[in-house]
């Protein structure tokens, strides 16, 4: 019998708690009545795509000294993808700053593609690429 008793104490407190409310929503004011009403007849929570939807930018650098890599990591960071011409920095610079490079958008969750000889796209996650670019090979 005492677990009956607990169940019947239990569905006791439960209805006088339920008659608690419906009394103080009752004793409301009518203008606190209507605004729970209205909020279920309002507008229905509809998010503009617009809003959501950031615009993706592209930066193209040609970088002449390595220590330009941490400028073009920081473009990274901030989302926003980098098309780098290594045309005119000595081989081993542009070596290490495809390293470091690499580096930073695997941290990101980004890619990194080679677009022709000394040219590589780097993206952050929120950027896809579709496609490859083969490269030709010419014979000498």
């Amino acid at each position: 019998m005492g677990i009956k008793t607990k169940f019947k104490r239990f569905f006791d407190l439960e209805d006088d708690y339920e008659y608690e409310e419906e009394y103080e929503e009752e004793s409301m004011p009518e203008e606190e009545e209507i605004t729970p009403s209205h909020t279920k007849k309002g507008k229905p929570n509809v998010v503009s795509l617009q809003s959501i939807q950031q615009q993706v930018k592209v930066v193209l650098v040609e970088p002449r000294v390595y220590a330009e890599a941490q400028d073009i990591a920081d473009q990274l960071k901030n989302r926003r993808a980098v098309v780098m011409n290594l045309q005119r920095i000595p081989h081993d610079q542009a070596k290490r700053i495809v390293d470091f490079l690499s580096g930073t958008v695997y941290a990101i969750g980004g890619d990194i593609q080679k677009l022709g000889p000394n040219t590589f796209l780097c993206t952050p996650e929120n950027v896809d690429v579709s496609g490859t670019i083969s490269e030709m090979m010419e014979e000498d």
